[in-house]
């Protein structure tokens, strides 16, 4: 098929690649416009529109959708069907109603599990086991569609955001040429989502990120490995400069009770720094201090032990 490929991070470069590894013929590719980045604010392009150009695919970056000749220019590319992978922008119905096919989105949940902005930090945080791509054809409510294919893989205790992010990159390609596959064949079933079971991931904000130590350590735990690598959750401490954030990368969950007060640390050792929480206790393991690079607590201690003293207040 002539495919249109929406999208712009590493997430959505990933399957346009599969697609390029396929027998499809991408004629053209929709992106975000170009971003600010570094400590030079030199324009940067996506992660798509890097790769589009390596391989002398044609790059369209409208600000809009909604514009008329954005919508005719599309149009006149006349593609059999458009696919969208994390683009960041919404298309109205007169674009959904332009490809022959119609358009297709990859989405990093378990439709209707999580709908929205951040779908894979959501499911860490919200403690979920398990977790997957669905292909979904596209319609004017927010990943209301229904469902072409799902691959499903496992949340394990140890996964991040980062770590499950790379899951889902792994399973989306395949499933995608699969949805594609079963569109050609006119095989395909798509399944109606059940609404009474959706959920909304939010956007994140660096906000989100910050540690409430009333909050039971088995909950916190979950957000720091949610929010590793992006946003990163964080807390505060004093020095001699006064107030100070710490970014915490990981921890571990260290059960038991305690009569402390939230945020007060318990112990610190080669093993870490343990804080309570409203209820039990995080250990905290790979942190990083302002203008620092992370480190493992035990090597920050060498330098800053007297601002992580047992008894010494976070947040």
């Amino acid at each position: 098929m002539n495919i249109l490929f929406a999208g712009t991070p590493d997430f959505a470069a990933v399957h346009l690649q599969s697609l390029l590894d396929s027998e499809h013929h991408v004629i053209a590719v929709y992106t975000q416009p170009d971003r600010p980045a570094g400590r030079g604010k030199k324009l940067l392009a996506s992660p798509v529109k890097q790769l589009a150009l390596s391989h002398d695919i044609p790059v369209y970056q409208p600000l809009s959708l909604r514009d008329e000749s954005a919508q005719a220019e599309l149009k006149a590319l006349g593609a059999d069907i458009m696919i969208v992978v994390a683009y960041g922008l919404i298309l109205p119905q007169a674009v959904l109603d332009t490809p022959r096919r119609g358009c297709i989105n990859v989405h990093a949940s378990l439709l209707p599990r999580w709908r929205g902005a951040a779908p894979i930090q959501r499911a860490v945080q919200a403690g979920d086991n398990e977790s997957g791509v669905a292909i979904m054809q596209m319609e004017a409510g927010l990943d209301t569609g229904p469902v072409l294919i799902e691959s499903r893989c496992a949340i394990t205790d140890t996964d991040t955001g980062g770590s499950l992010y790379d899951k889902l990159a792994e399973l989306g390609g395949p499933s995608l040429l699969k949805a594609l596959a079963l569109l050609e064949s006119g095989n395909a079933n798509p399944q109606l989502q059940d609404d009474t079971r959706a959920n909304y991931a939010n956007k994140i904000t660096k906000e989100d990120a910050q540690i409430d130590w009333q909050r039971p350590a088995e909950e916190l735990h979950r957000l720091i490995r949610a929010f590793n690598p992006f946003p990163v959750c964080w807390t505060t401490y004093q020095d001699k400069k006064g107030e100070q954030r710490l970014r915490i990368y990981s921890a571990a969950l260290e059960r038991g009770c305690h009569s402390d007060q939230p945020g007060t640390i318990l112990a610190c050792d080669d093993e870490g720094i343990l804080v309570a929480c409203g209820r039990e206790a995080l250990r905290l393991q790979l942190l990083q201090l302002p203008g620092k690079k992370a480190l493992p607590a035990a090597e920050i201690l060498k330098g800053y032990r007297e601002q992580f003293t047992p008894g010494t207040q976070l947040g």
